[in-house]
């Protein structure tokens, strides 16, 4: 039988598309950390002006961002979009296969002790739909202003992330949506984890105590990441490089 035409093929898809998306999420959130080290390097907002990747003298930020740059990564963005479109697809798809199968939303909710297993595991779908609406709103920022101009031409192409980092998270509301937004990630993170090893065969209980452990862990890294870059960015903005250039 297919993998897209059995309900544990579909898990199984979601399941390989989470992974890829938590390594992504990895890679971003440790470029983005980069920033916090620049300020205590003193680096922070150094970057040259040119178009040249990896120029000499450039913040840490800096050349992470150019190596998101590189052909490699410029060629995964659309395997990535892929990836996060299937996700958000059979997750929507297997949402409403079950609720279907079980009646209605409000005997979803409490049909099985692995639904209500935590405040996450119930409220996925509504956690993924936040997740993808802030996610809109996070490219309207930088990816739009960097990579859109770089792969189509479209907009205006900044070449300095530490002027846009401070230009975004310096608005207090901005960076107020941003920490909903991690703390959305968060807990889809926390359950999304080890309900993709689960989905694979990892089911012990000796195991799935691991698993769970790791998957806090591994979310509280990522989301750590974010947030301390968004309020670095903040300070940055209102009395660090920020400041300075206003």
């Amino acid at each position: 039988m297919a993998l897209s035409s059995s309900s544990i093929g579909k898990k199984f898809i979601q399941s390989i598309s989470g992974a890829f998306l938590i390594i992504f999420l990895l890679l971003h959130a440790t470029i983005n950390f980069f920033s916090v080290i620049d300020t205590f390097t003193g680096k922070f907002g150094i970057a040259a002006a040119d178009d040249q990747l990896f120029s000499k003298g450039d913040g840490l930020f800096k050349l992470g961002c150019d190596f998101m740059s590189t052909p490699v990564i410029s060629i995964m963005v659309p395997v990535l979009a892929l990836g996060f479109l299937v996700h958000i697809v059979y997750g929507c798809w297997l949402t409403y296969t079950n609720v279907k199968a079980r009646g209605g939303w409000k005997r979803y909710e409490v049909a099985s002790k692995a639904a209500a297993d935590s405040w996450s595991a119930k409220n996925m779908f509504v956690l993924g739909l936040v997740i993808l609406g802030l996610l809109c709103f996070h490219l309207s920022h930088f990816w739009a202003k960097m990579q859109l101009p770089e792969l189509f031409g479209v907009g205006t192409y900044e070449n300095n992330p530490y002027y846009l980092l401070v230009t975004t998270f310096g608005q207090w509301w901005i960076l107020a949506i941003y920490i909903v937004w991690f703390a959305a990630i968060w807990l889809h993170l926390v359950h999304g984890f080890w309900s993709m090893f689960q989905t694979v065969g990892w089911s012990g209980s000796i195991w799935m105590k691991r698993l769970k452990v790791i998957g806090v862990v591994v979310a509280t890294l990522i989301v750590v990441m974010f947030l301390a870059a968004a309020v670095n960015g903040f300070y940055q903005a209102h009395w660090g490089w920020g400041a300075t250039i206003a």
